[in-house]
C-alpha cells in the first residue's frame, strides 16, 4: 500500500485557551476549503466568552469534545451545545454570533472555518445544531460533515467535504480512504499521538500530500483527533478581518451586510 506522506505540520500558536493551527493566510492555502482551525480548551469559571463578532463567506463548524458551550447568533438561534454536539453556521452574506463556556462548565474542542463556494458565499445565513445522539458513526469515526462508511451526517454542504471526529485505543489501527476526488486531507490531534508510516503526529495539525491515496493511522495511547478531506477549493481566498470570499466584489458585499447588522445591534444595545 502506498504511504501517504506528510507535506506540512505545525503546532500552531497558542494564546490563552486557544491554539490557532490553520489560518487563511498560511496553512489554509494548502488545505482550502478548510481555511481556519482552532483547538480550544476553556476552564470553568475562567471567562472566555468571544463577544458578538461577525462573519461572511464562510461556515463555522464547532465540535464539542468535552463540557458545554452557549451560543447565540443573529439568525435567531441560541442555546447550549453539550459534549458530542456539533455547530454548523453558514454565515453567507453576513451574520454576527457569540459563544463560550456556560457557568460552572469548561469546554474543549475544535472550531473550523470552511470557505463557501460562490453559490453560497453571499447567500442567506443559516445554521444547524446537532446533539451527540444526532451524529452518526462508522467504526471509530463520528461523521461531522459528509459521508463515511455507512454513516452520513445531517450536515451536507454543497461542496464535497468530509469532516470526522475519531477516537482510537492505544495500538489501534484505522485506515481512512478518502472519497473519489478528495485531494486535500489533514488531521489535527487533541490527545495521544498517531503514527503514519515512519512519522509521528503529536498535538499538532498534519497536512498530507495531495492525492487520493488512503491514510493508515496507528494510535499511541488513547488518541482523539479530527480529520478533514475534500475536493480542493478552486478559488482564491480573498480575506477580510472575519470574512473569506472568492472575489473582492463578494467580500465588499459581505462586509456591507456585516456593517448593516452591526449598526442594528448597536442601536438595540445588543453588543
Amino acid at each position: 500500500m502506498k504511504i501517504r506522506s506528510i507535506a506540512f505540520r505545525t503546532k500552531g500558536s497558542t494564546r490563552g485557551p486557544i491554539t490557532r493551527l490553520v489560518s487563511p493566510g498560511d496553512v489554509g492555502q494548502m488545505t482550502k476549503p478548510f481555511v481556519f482551525l482552532d483547538r480550544f480548551r476553556m476552564e470553568a469559571n475562567r471567562g472566555g466568552k468571544m463577544g458578538m463578532h461577525p462573519h461572511s463567506g464562510i461556515a463555522t463548524v464547532t465540535v464539542v469534545m468535552d463540557g458545554a458551550t452557549a451560543y447565540r447568533e443573529t439568525t435567531g438561534s441560541e442555546g447550549v451545545l453539550h459534549a458530542g454536539g456539533v455547530e454548523w453556521m453558514s454565515a453567507g452574506n453576513g451574520v454576527w454570533h457569540d459563544g463560550g463556556p456556560i457557568e460552572g462548565h469548561g469546554v474543549r474542542g475544535f472550531q473550523l472555518w470552511l470557505a463557501l463556494p460562490p453559490e453560497d458565499e453571499n447567500g442567506p445565513a443559516h445554521s444547524q445544531y446537532l446533539a451527540a445522539e444526532q451524529v452518526s458513526s462508522s467504526g471509530p469515526a463520528r461523521v461531522i460533515i459528509g459521508r463515511y462508511g455507512d454513516a452520513a451526517s445531517l450536515i451536507q454542504p454543497r461542496a464535497s467535504i468530509n469532516y470526522l471526529h475519531v477516537k482510537l485505543r492505544d495500538g489501534e489501527r484505522w485506515t481512512y480512504q478518502p472519497p473519489a476526488g478528495h485531494d486535500v486531507a489533514w488531521a489535527a490531534v487533541a490527545s495521544g499521538a498517531l503514527h503514519v508510516g515512519d512519522a509521528e503526529i503529536g498535538i499538532e495539525v498534519a497536512v498530507f500530500e495531495e492525492g487520493g491515496s488512503a491514510i493508515d493511522f496507528v494510535a499511541e495511547g488513547e488518541t482523539e483527533f479530527v480529520l478533514g478531506s475534500a475536493v480542493k477549493h478552486p478559488h482564491e481566498l480573498v480575506t477580510g478581518y472575519y470574512s473569506v470570499h472568492t472575489s473582492l466584489a463578494a467580500l465588499a458585499q459581505g462586509e456591507t451586510e456585516i456593517e448593516r447588522i452591526g449598526t442594528q445591534l448597536r442601536s438595540a444595545n445588543l453588543m
